[in-house]
């Protein structure tokens, strides 16, 4: 999300040597990418709604003409870019044309676990995404039915789609200077004195925001890479912009979300803790067996589980239901964590962007302290020793979420809020069926 006094953010400057937007080298014949191009206007506004053309010519030396046409659409983010080549030379002219874009950002040894960055192309109805330091010893060529190609940060993607198979393959690798490149290959050609050939791509230069990458076609919305759960990871960006159109505050979105998959799961939370209150009543017994049976490992498995047979205890009752869970929360995880839906989206009070950290730990504090409660109302089946591990994880998390964007701190807290909830009423229910 950008608000409308949100700071801009510069795509390119073409001042800067590591302009990302589209240049232009030949493959097979000299045309360097430090050509000297006539623009067609020195100054152009698109209003929305309206198209406008920017158009840069070479002449080369050798006599053969570059034009490249960057047609501009007020109302979209996608680029039209048509590079034509017209051979007015006296010789013929063999190669490919290539389009390089340059990351905007400097190699880093070490990166991030929150900011990611790297070179993404996909290739044969598969996404290849790589971080830079893949590219620290040799570079990777793909060229297997390639749809688009890019480079990509946390929350914007420069990319190249293919019009009409216009990519053969793609290089990447870093340069000289230390950076990414992804070098963008047309089809090979052959032209005549005379002849000319014109290779149309389309330039996206935007947010990845799951709408605008999937409204540019070609698979654009598979560059929202989020990871092993992205199949449930993008439904939840796609609930999580649906209730924001209702409620205007993606922090009362994100709470909302959280209500309604703790209600769903409730049933299978509901029979969890059940089953691991009753595994907890059976702890003295069972220590009573391990006791009795401490010498015949094999004579105390068969009394353990003729002591759930007798109890009808299942000891993984407690475990699977839990197990279920955990790729939906995951999914959430990954979609707060690097959703721009987020950007610069206040909340309320003193938490002004969703997508930063709290600047006053107030809520990873809360949060340690929910689960510190948390843990304390959840029936054990641990010794003492293990017990007084699991009180130092509250802590460890505390610590962890100091950084973590303030909006997905917001929903591991109301989640852990939920959860105390929860484990009230159920042990409520459970101690009045008991007395009953």
């Amino acid at each position: 999300m950008n608000t409308p006094d949100a700071p801009l953010v510069v795509l390119g400057n073409l001042a800067d040597p590591a302009l990302p937007v589209a240049s232009t080298r030949g493959a097979g014949f000299v045309l360097s990418p430090q050509s000297l191009y006539s623009p067609s206007v020195q100054h152009l506004v698109v209003q929305s709604g309206q198209q406008q053309p920017l158009v840069f010519t070479y002449l080369a030396p050798q006599g053969y003409l570059v034009r490249k046409t960057y047609l501009f659409n007020g109302s979209q983010y996608g680029i039209q870019l048509d590079t034509e080549l017209i051979n007015n030379s006296q010789l013929s002219l063999a190669g490919s044309l290539q389009q390089i874009l340059t990351a905007p950002f400097e190699i880093k040894e070490k990166n991030s676990r929150y900011e990611t960055h790297g070179s993404t192309v996909y290739t044969d109805n598969s996404l290849q995404a790589d971080p830079p330091k893949a590219f620290d010893k040799a570079s990777k060529r793909y060229d297997k039915r390639v749809e688009w190609a890019g480079i990509t940060d946390k929350y914007f993607l420069i990319a190249l789609l293919a019009e009409h198979g216009s990519i053969a393959d793609v290089e990447i690798k870093k340069n000289s200077s230390g950076f990414l490149e992804s070098i963008i290959a047309s089809p090979a050609f052959s032209l005549a004195p005379g002849q000319s050939v014109t290779v149309s791509d389309k330039l996206f230069a935007g947010p990845k925001d799951i709408d605008i990458l999937k409204a540019q076609g070609s698979s654009l919305e598979q560059s929202l890479n989020l990871g092993w759960f992205t199949i449930l990871a993008k439904p939840m960006l796609h609930s999580l912009k649906f209730f924001y159109r209702y409620v205007h505050n993606y922090g009362l979105a994100i709470i909302i979300i959280t209500i309604i998959l703790k209600a769903l799961f409730f049933p299978l939370t509901q029979k969890s803790y059940r089953s691991m209150k009753e595994m907890s009543k059976l702890q003295p017994k069972m220590a009573a067996l391990k006791e009795k049976y401490k010498d015949d490992r094999d004579a105390m498995n068969r009394a353990v589980m003729e002591l759930y047979r007798e109890h009808k205890v299942n000891p993984l009752g407690g475990c699977l239901p839990m197990l279920v869970q955990i790729p939906v929360f995951f999914s959430l995880y990954k979609a707060l964590m690097f959703s721009i839906e987020l950007r610069h989206a206040p909340f309320f009070l003193w938490i002004t962007d969703l997508s930063d950290k709290d600047p006053y730990y107030v809520t990873p504090v809360v949060m340690g302290l929910s689960m510190f409660v948390q843990q304390r109302m959840t029936p054990s089946n641990m010794d003492p020793v293990q017990q007084k591990m699991m009180l130092a994880l509250p802590v460890v998390f505390t610590f962890m979420f100091l950084n973590f964007p303030s909006g997905l701190v917001l929903y591991w807290l109301v989640n852990n809020i939920l959860t105390i909830g929860q484990q009230f009423y159920i042990n409520k229910m459970i101690k009045d069926s008991e007395v009953v």
